[in-house]
């Protein structure tokens, strides 16, 4: 899809779309347009109780004598309250609206609002913003299709008065906006096409944007003690791999880099451990905390962020078979300690240990970020709507909600204490891999903490937010690419030069 940003003036799309505030007052564009049109907003407003809520939107057929077939009149509410989320979820409910009505082009009139948190270029851009990221669909595999349900929007104007500022706002953001994609892309994509080796071929691709990227498969990480991340894959067909993405965007190329660590299980079974066969095919997305990684440095890349970042994520499929991890293994971690596998079901957090440990000890890195789609209590305890986090530093965990809050990636912050400690101790090894039936989440969290030592540190618990059973203001049902925008935002905030 096209975007793009001009002056105001009369459109010559398939359908136009201006605004009506609150209390039904019609936006400058508005009421040119019902000018134009013999006063036809105005009635529509008036037969169809309109009265300009947050969200609203009457679709109406555009008088024989114009070019636009379509005029579509969506409520802002009240504008002092307009934000940044609300433009962009402005946006997305336009485009849900109108992605397969059988218009090619549409036109916003993004008029300035007065009294408003944001400026008239920023509501214009994040408009925009909102726009592109609800017009993403996944549909590579169908080969039929009813013409109904194809997304036909292609080309979107947006008018507004100070076009320039807001494509330059814009261009930087649909950057971020690229990234998500890249996730939901990688998130959606069945087992059988993302395995651990395509997937670290893929991952090359963020090569052409000036990221290095680096592969330690089997023999490598064998060699450096991986015992517990290499457990998690030896009854699978495919290799296990660590991918490291390196951007160095900072002006100082020696300033110690932030680093964001993902658990890439492309498909999980379980394992010996198996889980029950309804549902099982969703677990395509364990993933998707490191394709929130693998998002989030293709976004710091696209938009020339500078900062000096490290992205690596563990892949491995975890497997049923006769070489595969058997409940009662112990493996023993990179870090020297020992792991009693109690079941193999509970795999993320093995393949997220090596993987702290290794960044930490390799890159000494300023702080580390966890992301995993990591445990169903999680999902218990806060639904779809925060994911949950742990850490043991509260500036960092600060940085992290407010950064939430700016995008509407929302976290939660959970608890972290030495009395769950006692939950993961194991009578023959060090700890073992899974507490009793209280407190999944933050014994997850527990064993995770005892592979960080001292660098400042945030484990995000994304099971509930990588996926949507349902659509929402910014994404079609299915891959949300949560954890992308989540941390750019944190990076822009708190870490540029």
């Amino acid at each position: 899809m096209n975007i793009k940003f001009i002056k105001k003036s009369l459109p010559t799309s398939d359908a136009h779309i201006v605004f009506v505030k609150s209390d039904r007052k019609l936006s400058d564009s508005a009421k040119d347009m019902d000018d134009i049109t013999g006063g036809l907003i105005s009635r529509a407003i008036k037969i169809g109780h309109f009265e300009g809520k947050f969200g609203q939107i009457i679709n109406l057929v555009a008088p024989a004598n114009m070019t636009i077939n379509r005029l579509v009149v969506v409520g802002l509410g009240d504008v002092a309250e307009m934000d940044k989320v609300k433009a962009e979820k402005i946006g997305g409910k336009i485009m849900a609206t109108l992605i397969s009505s059988g218009d090619e082009s549409i036109s916003v009139a993004a008029d300035s609002l007065a009294k408003s948190e944001i400026s008239h270029e920023e509501f214009a851009a994040h408009l925009g913003l909102g726009l592109r990221l609800r017009r993403y669909r996944f549909d590579k595999y169908f080969t039929k299709q009813e013409e109904s349900k194809k997304p036909s929007v292609i080309y979107v104007s947006i008018m507004s008065s100070v076009a320039a500022k807001a494509q330059k706002i814009f261009d930087d953001m649909a950057a971020v906006a690229a990234g998500v994609e890249f996730a939901r892309d990688l998130v959606t994509e069945p087992g059988n096409v993302i395995y651990p080796e395509s997937y670290a071929e893929k991952i090359k691709e963020l090569s052409s944007l000036g990221i290095d990227v680096e592969i330690l498969d089997e023999d490598d990480m064998e060699e450096l003690g991986m015992g517990a991340l290499i457990g998690v894959g030896q009854g699978s067909a495919c290799e296990s791999y660590i991918v490291i993405m390196r951007w160095n965007g900072s002006k100082n190329k020696d300033e110690a880099p932030v680093a964001f660590v993902g658990k890439g299980v492309t498909f999980d079974t379980g394992g010996i451990s198996l889980k029950p066969g309804a549902g099982m095919e969703d677990m395509k997305f364990d993933m998707g905390g490191s394709a929130a990684v693998v998002g989030a440095m293709h976004a710091l890349a696209g938009r020339k962020a500078c900062v000096n970042a490290i992205g690596i994520v563990g892949i491995v499929e975890n497997m049923p078979s006769s070489t595969a991890q058997r409940p009662g293994d112990v493996v023993t971690s990179m870090s020297g300690q020992t792991i009693e596998v109690i079941n193999t079901d509970a795999e993320g957090r093995l393949v997220l240990c090596d993987a702290l440990w290794y960044t930490q000890d390799r890159f000494k890195p300023k702080f580390m970020i966890d992301l995993a789609t990591l445990t169903g209590a999680m999902m218990i305890a806060l639904g779809q709507e925060y994911a949950g986090i742990f850490s043991n530093n509260d500036t960092l965990c600060d940085y992290l909600v407010k950064a939430g809050k700016d995008v509407d990636e929302l976290v939660w912050r959970m608890p972290l204490s030495k009395g769950y400690d006692k939950l993961i101790d194991s009578k023959i090894a060090d700890m073992k891999n899974i507490g009793g039936k209280y407190a999944g989440s933050i014994t997850a969290a527990q064993f995770l903490q005892r592979f960080v030592n001292d660098v400042p540190w945030v484990h995000i618990d994304i099971a509930g937010t990588a996926w949507n059973t349902e659509a929402s203001d910014v994404a079609d049902g299915g891959a949300t690419g949560y954890g992308v925008r989540l941390l750019d935002q944190l990076v822009r905030n708190n870490y540029e030069d």
